[in-house]
């Protein structure tokens, strides 16, 4: 073979190799497509108000786009579902509240913590019980005298069974005060749901409903924790009767197990990123949901404890087995 016609084949195959090397690592490179982000609530919602804002902060840190996606169903269990039926590559995102794990405790699923990566847990959140401004329903004392005198008549707008909601339902009956759990997989039929009468009363946080409670439609009368909120100051707590539940709600962010430590490192560092944006600020200082920063073990950690409590909850007041 010509040495010339030699040369120029070799210098073929190194050009190919050096293309196919530059294709690898760029496709190597987290992220080169976009990230899509599962929203395990329906629209309206603390999850979707959170997977929504995450969303479009993450999309200038990452450089790529970052869909959101609503899979509402089970408790949240079905959005969830999906996280785990992806590829674990760090392409597929998702948000996870204590509601649903508070469902696992109850039984509800078969998901663990172990299932997923934790990314970071983002917000925290009081719960509490809220009736229209109208209601014939005063304050909590006025509740438990009437869900006592009149035992499985109130009804209760729930996120779902299992959940934080229908434990604070479960728990209350434990105390004689027997009420009905009308659950609702659609944030926006639930926020409804007491003010066109099909309820009496709601199991919220106060960043869902801030603007019912600004627009006068929806007022608090009881928050589940040992102490008074600063923001509400002349809500009682639950503690303050003897009810000695403290139900917080929180939410993280979230991918299949064995995503590449490297990739869920980038993905912490995208989403502290975006916690300290002025953006972010605002908005959890407005839903009540600020929370201080967690790594992505730290946020494992701070889940499976309260998966933990909350078994423990369950089980000491005979909710479960």
């Amino acid at each position: 073979m010509d040495r010339q016609i030699r040369v120029r084949i070799a210098c073929t195959i190194a050009l190919l190799a050096a293309a196919c090397a530059s294709a690898q690592a760029q496709e190597r490179k987290y992220p080169s497509r976009p990230v899509d982000m599962i929203v395990n609530f329906g629209p309206g919602g603390g999850a979707d108000q959170l997977g929504r804002i995450m969303s479009k902060l993450l999309e200038p840190v990452l450089g790529v786009p970052v869909p959101v996606s609503n899979i509402a169903g089970a408790s949240g269990n079905a959005g969830l579902s999906k996280v785990l039926g992806s590829t674990p590559d760090g392409y597929t995102l998702g948000t996870l509240t204590g509601l649903s794990v508070s469902a696992w405790a109850g039984g509800l699923g078969k998901l663990q913590i172990r299932d997923f990566a934790f990314i970071a847990v983002v917000q925290s959140s009081p719960s509490m019980l809220f009736v229209p401004n109208d209601s014939r329903i005063l304050d909590y004392r006025r509740m438990l005298d009437a869900a006592k005198a009149n035992p499985g008549k109130l009804r209760v707008a729930t996120a779902g069974y299992g959940t934080l909601d229908d434990i604070a339902v479960k728990f209350l009956a434990t105390k004689g005060f027997p009420m009905v759990n009308v659950p609702f997989a659609k944030p926006g039929e639930r926020y409804m749901s007491p003010l066109g009468g099909h309820s009496e009363i709601l199991f919220e946080e106060p960043g869902d409903v801030v603007q019912f409670i600004d627009s006068k439609q929806y007022r608090p009368i009881v928050v589940f924790g040992a102490r008074r909120h600063p923001a509400f100051p002349d809500t009682p707590a639950s503690g303050e009767f003897g009810h000695d539940v403290d139900l917080p709600n929180w939410r993280a962010i979230v991918a299949a197990a064995k995503v590449p430590a490297d990739t869920l490192a980038a993905l912490n560092a995208a989403v502290a990123k975006a916690l300290d944006s002025p953006d972010w600020r605002k908005f959890c200082g407005e839903t009540y949901t600020c929370i201080e920063r967690k790594s992505p073990e730290e946020s494992r950690q701070f889940a499976q404890r309260n998966y933990d409590d909350v078994s423990k909850f369950m089980k000491d007041y005979g909710m479960i087995k």
